[in-house]
Parts: C-alpha cells; structure tokens; sequence
C-alpha cells in the first residue's frame, strides 16, 4: 500500500453496465447507478478508504464525521469523471461544456515552435483534455508518458465503444528509449504530457512537503523537464457541477538544471487547485507512507 501498482479498480462487466446506461438514458441515470458501486467502494475497499481518510483528516484537517462523508463523495465523484470521459470520447461533447483558464498560455508555448512539457496530476480529470482543446482548434499533438500498466482488458473494451484517441502514448521502457521518443515529440513541436504524482517502488524519487507532509514524487518528469529547455506548463482540467469542465493552464518558472525547485512549483500549483476542489484527489494509496509498516 506504499506505493501505486498502476492499475485501476474495475472490471469489464462494470464499465458494459455504465456504457448501455450512457447510451440508452444519458449521463445522469448512469450518475444514478453510480452511488451504489460508490456504496460498494465505501464500505468494502479497506485500504483505499484508509488513505483517502487519512487526506481528509490528516493532510485537510476535516472533523471525522466530514471526513468519512467525504471519503464517499470522492468514489462518487472520481466514478463522475470516468463515466464523463466515456461519454465525451463516445461523441457526447456536446452535452459538456467547457471553460478556459490560461489558454493563452498554450497558444503562446506552440507559437514559439519549440514544443513543451505539461506536468498534470491525478486530480480532476486530465484524460478528456484532448477532446477540450479541441474545441478551440488548437493544432496540438499531446504526447502522454505511461506506463501502461492499467487492465488491458477494459483498455480493449472501451476502445470499442468510443472514438480513437488522438493523444498518441510513450511508454515508459526500462532501456530508457522513451527519452529519444520524448525529444523527437518535442522538435515536431509536440506537447508531451506527464503526471508528476505517482511513483513506484524502487524508481529514483523527490521529496517534497504536499498538505503539510512529506511525500515522494517520481523524479523522472522534473528531471527531464528542466533540462529539455522547452517551456512547462501546469495543466489541470476539473469537473464543476452539471456537466461542466475548467480547464487551467500556468507555465511554470523553470531554472536550468534544478529540479527540486520545479517540484517546489509543482507542488504548490496541485495544493491550489486542492484548495478549489478538495473531493478531486485521486490518488487512493498510501501517498504519504503514512501506514508503512502497519
């Protein structure tokens, strides 16, 4: 439990269940059914439950009636954004709407044609980011580095049933090649996309103080992003009620070759956007090795 596997929770019948939902009766009555899978996840999931509480309590400071309540209201809302990126890459856009926050920004980093990082987290719901951008005819290419290690058969499902993503993936390779599929994106003028909130054991790591705490952080995405001298956005795109997204984009003040200072940055940019949405931190494992060795 100190450290995220990559995969997800979920199984194949499940995501069947909520696409027939989406496709005969619309987004809402899939919200519906939602509460009870949440229910399940509440009562059932111990560990998840143990450190999503423990952000609530310990990082937040909620009493601890509002933190199991919003233990529920974080399954509830993470399951939210699932079922939306399922609707909007099966062609219900059009049923979002979608608000920019900085997106000069993005239109000034490609103008200048050198390419650029983006370091998001898992924190809202960054995987519809293509299909927003889109909407404002941003000729972009998004590069995003995995590890693709989610279930690859629920990856296999769902690309039945929704559009082919246009995000193209740099897999995360142990001979290090995805540093040469990295710069070759970036001289195209390419975006390339990493999630700087996850690491696994044994990988080279950074310390830093989120909430209050220390935690690890892979060192990989601020490595590479300070020494590629190309410019470094942080992006984030977030759920808002009644089907409506913000996105928010701010470039980042990187110093050549310092790493540590570009986490500095990081971090207080993903606590920000906490502060604003604090139900939209998804990341249900140990994050701050508050339970190592219980």
């Amino acid at each position: 439990m100190s450290q995220w596997d990559g995969k997800s929770k979920g199984t194949v019948l499940g995501y069947k269940i909520f696409v027939f939902l989406i496709q005969k009766a619309g987004v809402k009555a899939a919200y519906v059914l939602l509460y009870f899978v949440a229910s399940y996840y509440f009562l059932f999931l111990r560990k998840s439950n143990k450190a999503i509480f423990y952000y609530f309590k310990e990082r937040l400071q909620y009493s601890n009636f509002k933190s199991k309540k919003m233990v529920f209201k974080s399954y509830y809302t993470f399951g939210q954004t699932i079922i939306d990126k399922i609707s909007i890459s099966a062609g219900l856009r059009n049923k979002f709407t979608y608000e920019f926050d900085g997106i000069e920004t993005l239109k000034q980093l490609l103008a200048e044609k050198k390419g650029g990082v983006l370091i998001s987290a898992h924190v809202g719901n960054f995987e519809i980011a293509e299909h927003f951008l889109g909407d404002i005819d941003l000729n972009f290419q998004i590069n995003l580095v995995t590890t693709d290690l989610e279930h690859s058969a629920i990856k296999n499902y769902l690309e039945t049933v929704t559009q082919k993503p246009t995000v193209k993936f740099i897999i995360i390779k142990e001979d290090l090649s995805h540093i040469f599929e990295i710069n070759a994106a970036l001289a195209n003028n390419e975006l390339v996309c990493f999630t700087g909130d996850r690491y696994f054991e044994g990988t080279k790591s950074l310390t830093e103080k989120l909430l209050g705490k220390e935690a690890n952080f892979p060192a990989g995405p601020f490595l590479i992003a300070s020494r590629l001298k190309v410019p470094v956005v942080f992006v984030y795109v977030m759920k808002e009620p009644n089907l409506h997204y913000h996105l928010y984009a701010r470039e980042a003040a990187v110093k050549h070759r310092d790493e540590k200072a570009l986490l500095k940055e990081y971090v207080k940019s993903v606590e920000s956007i906490l502060k604003k949405y604090p139900l939209q931190w998804f990341n249900y494992f140990d994050f701050w090795n508050a339970f190592k060795g219980s």
